[in-house]
């Protein structure tokens, strides 16, 4: 046998079907992995919590918002720098308020040094 492009070169009776088979189970894993990593984060915010004249906020500085807590589902307090899974919503006033049901990460503290 020889190497392709030479004369007397056999292609393979059945084609080369299986690396087709293999390139389409490496997209599909890479699809999954892709979709896996956008809703593991799905309804997560990651912020500064602020202590104010209405309770505690959330302000994410990296898309410029900022949540009203709904105070006591976790546990969290002024100053904490965290990412935190939930739900968004508007408020009675159309104030825009997070209600966390869990704390995925505590970055630390926030302090005044965050940049803006």
């Amino acid at each position: 046998m020889g190497t392709p492009g030479t004369p007397g070169y056999v292609a393979p009776k059945n084609g080369y079907g299986s690396g087709k088979a293999v390139g389409i189970g490496v997209g599909a894993a890479a699809g999954v992995g892709v979709l896996f990593l956008a809703l593991h984060h799905h309804g997560a915010v990651t912020g500064c919590v602020r202590q104010t004249d209405d309770g505690l906020r959330l302000v994410d500085e990296k898309k410029n918002k900022s949540y009203s807590l709904e105070p006591g589902s976790v546990d969290v307090k002024a100053g904490d720098l965290v990412q935190l899974k939930g739900k968004k919503s508007s408020g009675t006033a159309g104030a825009a308020m997070f209600e966390p049901t869990k704390v995925i990460k505590n970055l630390g503290s926030c302090g005044a040094e965050v940049a803006h």
